[in-house]
């Protein structure tokens, strides 16, 4: 039992907020009215967002270490939420209110949103970079939700 909760991570400084974070997206993200997307997109969406999140990690948590969160050594419950959960409902939120006439508008709502998501965890002490900056997240996010994300939609609509 004891090697459990060791390997969940629960004592790690500021593990709440992913885990408040990702539960509030994830309750909002279920239970918001379905206007751009369905159920099978968010499915889909979800799947892929949240493959891709932990391939970063891999890269630039792992390979490079550029970024820990959390303990180095153990994938904790915190660090599970923020690549599996925060970036697929932050963006099946994005996408379900994304349209011609508001994406410029949910672009930059969104990348405020994830750029708040990522000082607050910075300033609970639960991410702690190693060359990471947030000048590499913004054109980062903007790259995801003003290209990226649209692009998946136009796909998965087909």
């Amino acid at each position: 039992m004891k090697s459990i909760i060791k390997n969940l991570d629960l004592h790690s400084q500021g593990v709440w907020l992913p885990i408040l974070i990702s539960v509030l997206l994830l309750i909002y993200a279920l239970f918001m009215p379905k206007k751009g997307i369905g159920w099978k997109e968010f499915y889909i969406t979800f799947g892929v967002v949240g493959y891709l999140a932990w391939i970063s990690d891999s890269v630039l948590g792992k390979m490079l270490d550029l970024v820990d969160f959390g303990h180095p050594k153990i994938t904790g419950i915190g660090e599970f939420l923020s690549y599996s959960i925060i970036p697929s409902a932050l963006a099946v939120i994005y996408l379900n209110y994304f349209g011609k006439h508001n994406k410029w508008l949910l672009t930059i709502l969104f990348m405020i949103i994830s750029l708040m998501i990522e000082l607050g965890m910075r300033s609970v002490g639960y991410m702690k970079p190693h060359g990471w900056s947030i000048f590499l997240s913004i054109p980062l996010y903007f790259i995801v939700f003003r290209f990226l994300l649209p692009l998946h939609r136009k796909w998965i609509k087909c």
